[in-house]
């Protein structure tokens, strides 16, 4: 009798019977392995944001207590636990050890800084005042992180119940409803509507559930395709702020973060046409990336920031009347940090109403749905006598 021997068996059955050079030449050659592969990982490594804002922090902090910029990444370095930003961050600072700035080095992994903190390194290296810069960003990526944390959180109830509630449909339809239905066809009488409807639905999903599943996962895919395209995105991001009881919290916070955005880079010292590519790059909306295209070129013309706005319906009156207040008195930044603090505290607001209001519209969907269901599965029991007698 053969017997097939896997790969970390034979590894680990060599190993024993090699000699102690061979075990440290084998292990010394994994680590190297997965060290390589942590190098490799890491051009195209995505920090989370949270990370990136605590990086930030930390590093203005250093700063901020009067160490060099090399040793200020050393510590980080030494102090971060995941391997591969720990990667990252020992690049950049071997990087500005030879001679290179900041931002060129951070340039480098633009999936794990992105262009609006590259944007503030250079504005903190042309000023003289990169603490105070990467204060400012760490204090906007912390609020947006805060921010986001809520409404996932919000989010999170909702989810679970409706999935809960689909396992719980389909295990119905799938497993329970043939038993009943296995009962009342001994009875050979006529089913009431809804009771025949349902089965014939569990029998269609007994039967084609692979055709179910794969329409629905083909839907997704056309659907999430459809939404890459220019026009397919414009579409999504339409329908997104106009829906119902998510719209208005997707439309404050799209609003709230192109605020909290420009007011940051303005007031760190970066040129406008330079700011409104990094807040059109980072809103994620089609409507604030066509009004930043607007008011690039108005600007330019030396037109003002808040006649664009006027122009457009996605942004409130507020918001231009600020604008049009800061332009008036010089201080557009200050104005659009207040309106970013307006804003978040309404979507906070939004999201506590909403937490509150989805719990009963999900226990009455769930009542309904799974009340539904049972109801016309007993009906036929409630007839017994007219269906057992054969009554039509």
């Amino acid at each position: 009798m053969a017997f097939i021997t896997s790969a970390p068996a034979k590894q680990a059955a060599t190993l024993r019977t090699a000699g102690p050079k061979a075990r440290v030449g084998f292990w010394a050659a994994q680590e190297l392995a997965k060290q390589k592969a942590i190098e490799k990982k890491a051009k195209r490594y995505k920090l989370p944001l949270g990370e990136l804002a605590i990086f930030t922090q930390q590093l203005a902090s250093l700063l901020n207590a009067g160490l060099p910029l090399v040793q200020c990444l050393e510590a980080l370095q030494d102090q971060t636990q995941d391997p591969v930003f720990r990667v990252i961050i020992r690049d950049v600072r071997l990087d500005i050890s030879a001679g290179n700035s900041f931002s060129s080095a951070v340039k480098k992994f633009p999936a794990s800084f992105n262009s609006l903190f590259v944007s503030m390194v250079e504005a903190g290296e042309a000023s003289g005042a990169l603490a105070e810069i990467l204060s400012k960003v760490a204090s906007y990526f912390e609020s947006s992180v805060k921010l986001s944390k809520k409404v996932k959180s919000a989010m999170v109830y909702p989810i679970a119940v409706i999935g809960l509630a689909v396992i719980l449909v389909n295990v119905l339809l799938i497993f329970v409803i043939p038993v009943f239905a296995n009962m009342f066809a001994d009875f050979g009488a006529k089913l009431p509507a809804p009771t025949q409807a349902l089965i014939d639905v569990s029998n269609f999903l007994r039967s084609f559930w692979w055709l179910v599943g794969g329409v629905l996962v083909g839907v997704w895919f056309a659907v999430k395709k459809y939404c890459q395209t220019p026009v397919g995105r414009s579409h999504k991001d339409h329908f997104l702020v106009k829906a119902p009881i998510f719209g208005p919290l997707i439309h404050k916070i799209a609003l709230s973060r192109f605020c909290r955005t420009y007011a940051t880079l303005i007031k760190s010292g970066v040129p406008i046409l330079r700011t409104l590519e990094i807040v059109s790059a980072a809103s994620g909306k089609v409507q604030i990336e066509e009004a930043c295209e607007d008011i690039a070129k108005h600007v330019s013309q030396g037109g003002q920031v808040s006649e664009v706005l006027a122009a457009r319906s996605f942004f409130p009156p507020m918001i231009r009347h600020m604008v049009k207040a800061g332009e008036a008195t010089g201080n557009v930044d200050g104005m659009m940090g207040k309106v970013a603090d307006f804003y978040d505290t309404e979507a906070e607001a939004i999201t506590a109403a909403l937490t509150s209001l989805i719990e009963p519209l999900l226990i009455v969907f769930l009542g309904v749905v799974v009340g539904g269901i049972v109801m016309a599965m007993f009906l036929p029991i409630f007839q017994l006598g007219a269906v057992a007698g054969g009554l039509k």
